[in-house]
């Protein structure tokens, strides 16, 4: 019999308004908090990440709507502490570079209707900005696919915080 990892074990086990919470915290999607809960319990970590990118492929566009608005802008400060570490390449970013964010952010909203989404984990202000400058010439179709990509990466990333008991 294979070994359970200890934080899927402890999130199996918990209550599910409590596992709810938890997800919503990370996820920013009542869809993908509700199919997690559901589909307890995992049999591995990697079970569960696939489980959370399959719920994000199956999103309606209005709750990957809802999970966009709960995420900040990119370069701007925010009261998330998920978000300001995945942001934290936006340190040192330059006056010039946040003026450009600022302004890509707009142009983006402008074009697509919704936020700017990117796995900002990693990326410097300048790189972010490369991803921004290249994602606004998609077309809308496109772009919404790509934003269901990001959008899973960053729940990879935060769900496994979850997982190793991380803030």
């Amino acid at each position: 019999m294979a070994v359970r990892e200890p934080g899927l074990a402890v999130f199996d086990a918990m209550p599910d308004d409590v596992a709810y919470a938890a997800l919503l915290a990370c996820c920013s999607s009542p869809g993908v908090a509700r199919s997690l809960v559901a589909g307890r319990p995992y049999p591995s970590v990697r079970a569960f990440l696939d489980a959370a990118d399959t719920a994000v492929a199956r999103l309606s566009e209005s709750e990957v709507d809802l999970a966009l608005a709960r995420h900040p802008r990119i370069g701007e400060r925010s009261d998330s502490s998920d978000s300001a570490r995945e942001q934290a390449g936006m340190t040192n970013a330059t006056d010039d570079v946040r003026t450009a964010l600022a302004e890509g952010n707009r142009a983006y909203e402008k074009r697509f209707g919704h936020l700017y989404l990117v796995c900002a984990t990693g990326e410097s202000a300048e790189e972010l900005l490369a991803l921004l400058t290249d994602r606004l010439r998609n077309d809308p179709e496109t772009e919404r696919r790509v934003v269901r990509i990001e959008l899973a990466k960053i729940n990879r990333i935060r769900l496994g915080d979850l997982l190793a008991g991380q803030p």
